[in-house]
């Protein structure tokens, strides 16, 4: 039996951080284009002669179309491989955000946003395909930690890039110039991707056959990992889209102070997945992590109802709320990869994630109703509930029977 020396752990931790930077920039750059147009709406507007609506359906037509194909793009990862997957989706997106910037009309756009909407919806089924399968156990939590932050950045870069870019180029060049810096991106996961494995199924043990077509969906352990990301987007979403109209509405703050309590909440959660991602690998009790920070989180969320939180308490326990919520992520991300039958992380991470279009879709709805009618009151306890709810799905996650992955040395 060969022994392990420090120069190969010193090798095993550099083909890690390697593979961690290729997917967390790449994810980073997905999350980046989901968001260049929103911040251009009002020049669009103006251009094209089209209503705030009009804007709003190109979105709608995006997050659908990634949405209805993510489960396919899994099926596709686990039968061709996660790496082509990844760099056709990426390219399309990519393209597809350079057509923008050539679009001359508001019709032009509407098939390039579904373009862009297929691109997206490879990413979470590829990403974690070969995250499981290239990062070594003991540093698994850390690289889903590290993908989820590498989104964050994406979205929080986007509005500051697009805009200033649109200062000097116009609408049209800023968008021209930020698809073609995915292009490097591209190139680089191509020449690295013999760096990235892929949760291919194995022919010459039995133990290891793949699960085949749409069983593995059905199993109760993934069906629970699909209510959990349903369940927790509910939350997120009312949090991110209603936190500072709610607060409005509850306590007659200032704008200003309700947006800075979003800000606070959005950056403990960042803060928290750096956390959270140390933790998953120092602990296999992933489920617990995870009941933890929600319910946390959810005692949290609900004392914003409460009168004292008007005053000064309410930027520290927005903010708390936000890190315990942060820090579940690199263990929520664990028990889906726990649940997952060897040969079809692909179709379960994309059935998976769907759950969070789904949720994302309803919650506007939802919350929506609750403020038209008067009841701020009411956004807080839905927050908190369906938080309390997610921790009844992930509780019941229990591990598939496999092998642990283990990255090729």
């Amino acid at each position: 039996m060969r022994v392990r020396t420090k120069a190969d752990t010193r090798g095993a931790i550099r083909r890690d951080g390697r593979v961690m930077a290729l997917i967390g920039i790449g994810h980073a750059g997905s999350h980046l284009y989901q968001l260049v147009l929103p911040p251009l709406f009002p020049l669009l507007r103006t251009d094209f002669g089209v209503g705030y609506a009009e804007l709003g359906l190109l979105m709608a037509l995006f997050y659908g179309t990634s949405g209805v194909a993510q489960p396919v793009a899994g099926f596709l990862v686990d039968r061709f491989g996660a790496r082509v997957v990844l760099l056709l989706g990426l390219g399309l997106l990519t393209l597809a955000t350079i057509g923008y910037g050539f679009a001359g009309s508001y019709g032009m756009l509407v098939p390039l946003v579904m373009i862009a909407g297929l691109g997206n919806s490879v990413f979470h089924p590829a990403d974690f395909s070969i995250l499981s399968s290239s990062i070594r156990e003991q540093r698994l939590g850390r690289a889903y930690g590290i993908h989820t932050l590498g989104g964050n950045l994406g979205w929080a870069v986007a509005p500051v890039t697009v805009l200033t870019l649109a200062t000097f180029l116009g609408w049209r060049g800023a968008l021209i110039a930020v698809g073609c810096a995915g292009l490097p991106i591209v190139a680089a996961l191509f020449f690295q991707r013999h760096h990235l494995n892929e949760d291919r199924p194995s022919a010459k043990a039995s133990d290891q056959q793949p699960a085949l077509g749409l069983a593995p969906l059905f199993a109760r352990p993934i069906l629970l990992c699909f209510l959990y990301f349903f369940l927790l987007s509910l939350a997120l979403i009312g949090v991110q889209n209603f936190l500072p109209a709610t607060l409005l509405a509850l306590h007659g703050i200032e704008l200003v102070t309700a947006n800075a309590a979003l800000t606070g909440f959005l950056l403990g959660a960042s803060a928290g997945v750096i956390v959270g991602g140390i933790l998953a690998d120092r602990s296999s009790r992933h489920s617990l992590v995870v009941s933890v920070g929600l319910v946390g989180a959810a005692a949290l969320l609900a004392l914003v109802g409460s009168p004292a939180a008007a005053g000064a308490a309410l930027m520290p326990i927005v903010a708390t709320a936000g890190f315990l919520t942060g820090a579940t992520t690199p263990s929520r991300d664990m028990l889906v990869r726990g649940a997952t039958p060897k040969g079809a992380s692909g179709r379960v991470f994309g059935f998976v994630y769907s759950g969070l279009d789904a949720g994302s879709a309803l919650a506007p709805l939802l919350i929506g109703l609750m403020l038209d009618g008067g009841k701020p009151s009411l956004v807080i306890w839905f927050v908190a509930a369906v938080l309390l709810l997610g921790v009844g799905a992930a509780v019941g996650v229990r591990p598939a029977a496999r092998p642990a992955l283990q990255a090729a040395e």
